[in-house]
């Protein structure tokens, strides 16, 4: 959704718009998805977000029988895709999982019953220069202090940018400052409707590629994988060094349904095409408006009935490389 569009819903009191999109069979894949098109769910915004990628989400899971019984998202991050799960009821059950202990203290307020304080705690914080200062330069006690403070630094701060020494937002949009990306209404009531499917949803604390591990053997579980994985993450997340050829090993022995989003890049092309993976270029927009395309990575992509990359056939976009830890 653009920020413009979100304000406006919140002076209007409408709910987010309904998806125009569907499916995957409804878009273009060389043409970006409209974002304002999809609901939204998360209370973040994050570099990198996958709101794009609803509708082929869509696609995955519903072109399954039966119904995926569970949906682990290792690196949730927004959680977009677990949360589109839930509220959809795509999959039977989500599974949540964020290594970041301010990213994992949200997630654990609004599922474990403190949803409506941090709700009203939103409400009613006075946005100014002076209040977002003491706030973020306080060490919290309470776990829900830290999850509010945690929402807050990520919508004052530029381009939701958690890590430290990110600075925070100066002109922003219509020249309104740290206001600008701050909807105390709209990020309320996101918060009050997960907590309204949290009986769908499961959150874990821990390491994303252990919790795969974990499940490894287990049937009928799909897995939604969008890791960090370029050097530029190194300023976006706390925990952004991954192993990913060994990602790309575990995944391939799982015995549930595997979908990943890399960066279209060749080193990525080719570890795909090394385990046996199939890919599909899908167009999106990057933080700047820029179209790119992303990779869909999965062991079959048979539902996405668009043409699908070769081997040796991925271009490298960009100068950032990859980190692989050997």
């Amino acid at each position: 959704m653009s920020y413009a569009l979100e304000l406006d819903n919140e002076k209007s009191g409408i709910e987010d718009p309904p998806g125009s999109y569907r499916t995957a069979e409804d878009v273009v894949s060389s043409i970006p998805v409209n974002v304002a098109s999809v609901p939204q769910r998360s209370p973040f915004r994050y570099p990198g977000g996958k709101t794009w990628l609803v509708p082929y989400i869509r696609s995955w899971l519903r072109n399954r029988d039966p119904r995926p019984s569970l949906l682990i998202e290792p690196f949730a991050g927004g959680g977009i895709v677990g949360l589109t799960a839930a509220f959809e009821k795509l999959a039977d059950r989500v599974i949540l999982v964020e290594n970041d202990r301010n990213v994992a203290a949200v997630w654990k307020t609004i599922l474990y019953d403190q949803a409506e304080w941090l709700a009203k705690e939103i409400e009613r914080f006075e946005l100014t220069a002076e209040n977002v200062a003491t706030v973020l330069a306080k060490e919290p006690s309470l776990l829900r202090e830290r999850a509010f403070s945690t929402i807050l630094r990520n919508r004052v701060q530029r381009g939701g940018i958690m890590a430290r020494g990110a600075g925070l937002i100066k002109k922003g949009e219509n020249g309104r400052g740290i206001s600008s990306r701050w909807y105390p209404k709209t990020l309320a009531r996101r918060i009050r409707e997960i907590a309204l499917v949290r009986d769908r949803l499961t959150f874990i604390e821990g390491d994303g590629v252990e919790v795969i591990r974990q499940f490894s053997d287990a049937e009928n579980v799909f897995f939604f994988v969008d890791p960090p994985y370029t050097v530029s993450a190194r300023r976006l997340y706390q925990h952004w060094q991954i192993d990913h050829r060994l990602l790309f090993s575990l995944l391939r022995k799982v015995n549930g349904s595997v979908l990943l989003t890399y960066d279209n890049r060749a080193e990525i092309g080719s570890l795909a095409c090394e385990f046996g993976f199939q890919t599909s270029e899908i167009a999106m927009k990057n933080s700047h408006h820029a179209t790119m395309t992303e990779l869909l990575i999965g062991k079959d992509l048979e539902w996405l009935r668009i043409s699908q990359a070769s081997c040796g056939s991925h271009p490298r976009n960009g100068q950032e490389k990859l980190v692989f830890l050997r």
